[in-house]
């Protein structure tokens, strides 16, 4: 399966919307990143960086943060941020575990195989090292999520959809303009 860099056409529009447009929603996921990560020296590999906006929040945490992204659209804005390489997050061009840390932050649902990425992650790792994923899960991505009674969301057909789809709830919105995948997800374990 070939990965297209869906970001490419709307890089300008997402770095406003990142860095202005929902600025309160990005510093409630730096948060989150911050709580998962952690502090820790080293380079930490920031899978489908985009525009770069989490660099900083890495750089606080003392973390030395180096984006990948396919889209040479959005690491057109990253690059002022962090040094970027532009490839397939599911095919890093990285030695096998060489790295203390990596992190998807927000990506998982432009991507039409999670587990792969997942699996990539975890080959780059050192051993003990991190991989923080922040998302929002599927459910809450895509227009089969009606919200039109506050008190509940109705999940309709659409979430088992295993196709990328562009209906979205917000027709201003990310979704509608390079839609998501959204069943694309590892099993997960208690273990």
């Amino acid at each position: 399966m070939t990965t297209t860099p869906a970001y490419d056409e709307i890089a300008d529009w997402y770095e406003q919307y990142a860095t202005d447009t929902s600025v309160d929603y990005m510093d409630r996921v730096r948060r989150q990143l911050a709580e998962l990560l952690g502090s820790g020296p080293g380079r930490c590999l920031d899978l489908c960086c985009g525009t770069g906006v989490h660099a900083a929040e890495l750089r606080r945490l003392g973390w030395d943060p180096v984006g990948v992204d396919l889209s040479d659209g959005q690491l057109r804005h990253a690059r002022a941020r962090l040094p970027v390489a532009r490839a397939d997050v599911a095919a890093l061009p990285v030695a096998d575990g060489r790295l203390p840390a990596v992190t998807c932050v927000l990506g998982h649902t432009d991507l039409p195989d999670y587990r792969a990425v997942i699996a990539e992650a975890a080959r780059v790792l050192a051993p003990g090292g991190r991989f923080v994923h922040v998302g929002v899960h599927p459910c809450f991505t895509g227009a089969f999520a009606d919200r039109s009674d506050p008190e509940r969301i109705v999940i309709d057909g659409g979430y088992a959809e295993r196709e990328r789809s562009f209906r979205a709830w917000s027709p201003h919105g990310v979704r509608a303009r390079v839609g998501a995948w959204q069943s694309r997800w590892p099993t997960c374990s208690t273990r």
